[in-house]
């Protein structure tokens, strides 16, 4: 019972005038995408696609539209004592990047493992990171520890309402320059962008739904949907790095509520889909952005002549290993 009380409660947050008022605050600290197309992957996929380009989003991902709204709505005792997470990616860079903006201290927990680049790319937005195991229990007894021993809050990346709310100003923006579009198609990791791309959908789009697009190599939310709990995975042997994590209970009964299905690719069909985006809008996009546009072409027949946004979640890529 509480765990439905709970999720009614959050739910019940994520109203039209909440989300206008989530993108009005976080205007200052982020940046209004661009848009863009092609006529030759309309072409392809017989259908008119208007791809939103998160990947010229500050630090370099959507991530900060969510990171920034959960800072902004901290108590002012709160961001004196500071933020923490944990991360090796978008969300370590997002937090430390918002942190600093508003001028609070960022604790960033990263495993031994991650990328330097990564590493010296979140020092230089200011976060102070510790470094542990490459185990998500490593990273969360450290961030625990870092929260006892210095009162800071805790960010979650994606199972988080203000995060959520955050993220659905990328759809909300997207909406507001083409209101007709049909469908909005978005990846799915840990469930905080496409949570809050339905939510934005629902409320700004005009009969406008929702897909999900998913590795079939770690594909626990296409089985959540299915089976109606929470599913995990036993590996994550996918290239798509920024799609390893698994759904929560706060974005998790918004999915089910407000995505209409989700569609599973391969990792060949993730490679061609990435190349096809580099090649012809002419952008940087990580092998995460390419997964919603390899689930359209795969399923192309579904789309034929509708208008179609999709979400580019971002462009931190190690340059030095493209897989192609």
């Amino acid at each position: 019972m509480l765990y439905f009380t709970l999720n009614y409660y959050f739910y019940k947050m994520a109203n039209k005038q909440a989300l206008l008022q989530t993108h009005q605050q976080i205007k200052p600290y982020i940046h209004q995408t661009a848009i863009l197309s092609s006529t030759l992957l309309n072409e392809m996929a017989e259908a008119e696609l208007f791809f939103k380009c998160e990947n010229f989003q500050r630090m370099g991902a959507f991530k900060m539209r969510g990171a920034i709204n959960a800072i902004i709505n901290l108590t002012e005792a709160q961001k004196q004592r500071g933020v923490v997470t944990h991360s090796s990616g978008n969300f370590a860079q997002a937090v430390s990047l918002s942190a600093r903006s508003v001028g609070i201290k960022a604790y960033i927990v990263m495993p031994k493992n991650a990328p330097l680049v990564k590493q010296q790319a979140v020092q230089s937005y200011g976060g102070a990171i510790t470094l542990c195991e490459p185990t998500l229990q490593a990273r969360e007894l450290t961030a625990q520890d870092i929260v006892q021993k210095t009162g800071a809050t805790f960010l979650h990346p994606s199972n988080d309402m203000d995060v959520i709310m955050g993220n659905a100003t990328a759809t909300m923006e997207l909406l507001e320059e083409h209101p007709k579009l049909e469908i909005v198609v978005a990846p799915v990791g840990g469930g905080g962008l496409i949570a809050g791309t339905a939510l934005a959908a629902h409320f700004f789009g005009n009969n406008c739904t929702t897909i999900g697009g998913e590795p079939a190599n770690v594909d626990d939310a296409y089985r959540s949907l299915q089976s109606g709990t929470i599913e995990t995975n036993e590996t994550a042997n996918t290239i798509a790095d920024g799609l390893k994590t698994n759904l929560g209970d706060i974005n998790f009964p918004i999915i089910q509520q407000h995505v209409k299905a989700i569609i599973t690719v391969s990792e060949e069909e993730i490679k061609q889909a990435m190349r096809l985006i580099w090649e012809r809008l002419k952008i940087i996009c990580e092998p995460s952005c390419a997964v919603p546009f390899a689930a359209l072409l795969k399923e192309k027949a579904s789309f034929k002549n509708k208008q179609l946004g999709i979400i580019i979640t971002g462009g931190n890529v190690d340059l030095g290993n493209l897989p192609f």
